[in-house]
């Protein structure tokens, strides 16, 4: 299988776990990997300290997100991109994968069981919605 493997992430260990499991999923099918981080609204404020001067905003926050996780997966067999996407987590995960034309989406358990199961969660999201595959990583658990 070609093609790629989009995981969501959003800086928590339990999400660094299901993209170790997306990262050996994405190498073991000779696919790319894409590392999303979601952020659902786009705040940007501006900070001056002196003459310097930053542009902070939730697109940016993400993108570092994911940035920062595909560094961490980073192998020689494996192709690795990231990226922010706008929107609540499992709809952003599902939108990439359109737009990507992805094989599979790799989403952590998180919130799957008791009181989160009733709330939602972005994998139930993500595998009612999803234009491919979805491969649910146990990551409630080391």
């Amino acid at each position: 299988m070609t093609g790629v493997v989009i995981v969501g992430v959003d800086g928590s260990e339990t999400a660094m776990r299901a993209a170790q499991a997306a990262q050996q999923l994405a190498i073991g099918l000779g696919a790319s990997l894409r590392v999303v981080s979601a952020f659902d609204s786009n705040r940007t404020e501006v900070v001056e300290i002196g003459t310097d001067k930053w542009i902070v905003s939730d697109a940016a926050e993400a993108e570092a997100v994911a940035r920062a996780v595909a560094e961490r997966l980073a192998d020689d067999r494996l192709e690795v991109t990231y990226s922010a996407a706008r929107g609540k987590p499992g709809e952003a995960l599902v939108k990439e994968a359109e737009v990507q034309e992805a094989r599979l989406i790799v989403v952590g358990n998180r919130r799957m069981q008791g009181l989160g199961r009733v709330l939602g969660s972005v994998a139930n999201t993500v595998a009612h919605t999803a234009p491919c595959d979805v491969y649910i990583a146990k990551t409630d658990q080391p």
